[in-house]
């Protein structure tokens, strides 16, 4: 009988804590399949997710507090003690100063994600507003773990869901400022991390990446802009010429409009809405938010905090339980990947002698 493999460890920050994160957390693991081949631990105190569960009528989940990730017990939810004050949680308003417990909570779960105390690490939403506001210095989770694994601007938010993976050039800036960061080098940049992200954490062996344009019609020959022709054309000629299957500048109405995104592997999209307008569109519910570059593994749901529906019990957990998986199936594939660049050739086997 063969060994039983070893489950996740999942850490899990809380997010913000007026809006549906708990919920969608709660839900998750209120089904107890969640937790056959994943221990899921999250960084918010067990008299926090009480006061969650009691409101949102989530009581049947098996919560079990620790004081360290290092304790965690499978088949039910941990939780690490981070505080002990009683915070006022008002469902549904304005985070405010409790953006500071989202910080510490995130602060916490990187910590010991980068120490080996969990595996991946899946991330609820946060006030983005409110966390700037209570000293976070980053414009949300991805830049936040950039800069701390040293990557700099070296990671690409990629929205997975359905079959469809995109990633973005620019991430969270004003759409003013996005002319000028779309360059021929940072599209190559982002084009050679998802290149790298769908071989090593996704298992496709040639990837095709369609490159979208910026103006509309790709800038119709120069008529609406020249950034197409100038500088996300030259790119995609150069990787190429790099052996990576780029292609395009499309114009993104269409390509989405037609299914064209069907026949590639992943979308590079030139600023944040631009891509995920369409993939919501067409994945909302199920799309996950993944960080590729990162030396860990990342992920989170692809909505908001959804304050407007917080408390009521009518959050949707579906997104948060694909985030959950795609980190599983991301770190499975990484070390599937490691064991086959660690041995990219096997030992031939010796061809039979034949008789003579």
């Amino acid at each position: 009988m063969s060994e039983e493999r070893p489950r996740i460890r999942v850490g899990i920050s809380c997010g913000d804590l007026n809006g549906i994160g708990l919920e969608v957390v709660l839900k998750t693991f209120q089904d107890n399949r969640m937790m056959q081949d994943i221990t899921p631990v999250l960084y918010c105190p067990a008299k926090t997710v009480s006061l969650h569960r009691k409101a949102l009528g989530l009581d049947d989940v098996q919560v079990h507090g620790i004081p360290d990730a290092a304790e965690a017990q499978p088949k039910r939810l941990n939780v690490v003690d981070l505080w002990e004050e009683d915070l006022p949680i008002e469902l549904g308003k304005p985070s405010g100063p409790l953006a500071a417990q989202a910080i510490q909570s995130l602060e916490a779960a990187a910590t010991d994600l980068a120490r080996g105390k969990v595996d991946v690490l899946v991330t609820a939403p946060i006030d983005k507003h409110a966390m700037q506001g209570a000293g976070f210095a980053f414009p949300g989770h991805t830049e936040y773990l950039a800069d701390l694994a040293g990557n700099e601007g070296k990671v690409l938010m990629v929205l997975v869901g359905d079959g469809l993976r995109v990633g973005t050039v620019t991430g969270h800036i004003p759409l003013k400022d996005v002319p000028d960061a779309i360059t021929t080098a940072g599209i190559m940049e982002k084009a050679r991390l998802f290149d790298q992200s769908l071989r090593r954490d996704f298992g496709v062996v040639k990837p095709r990446i369609a490159v979208l344009g910026l103006n509309p019609h790709a800038g119709d020959q120069g008529t609406l802009g020249s950034e197409d022709r100038e500088r996300i054309l030259p790119a995609v000629r150069k990787l190429n010429d790099e052996d990576i299957l780029a292609f395009g500048p499309y114009p993104a109405d269409g390509f989405f409009g037609s299914g064209a995104y069907k026949q590639f592997d992943g979308v590079l999209a030139m600023y944040h809405d631009q891509g995920l307008a369409p993939f919501k569109a067409l994945s909302f519910g199920q799309g996950v938010n993944y960080t590729a570059g990162l030396p860990v593994v990342r992920t989170s749901p692809d909505h908001g905090t959804g304050l407007a529906i917080a408390g009521k019990g009518e959050a949707d957990e579906g997104s948060f339980r694909a985030a959950v998986w795609l980190a599983c199936d991301v770190l499975q594939a990484r070390e599937r990947w490691k064991e086959m660049t660690a041995n990219p050739l096997k030992e031939a086997k010796k061809p039979a002698r034949t008789k003579g």
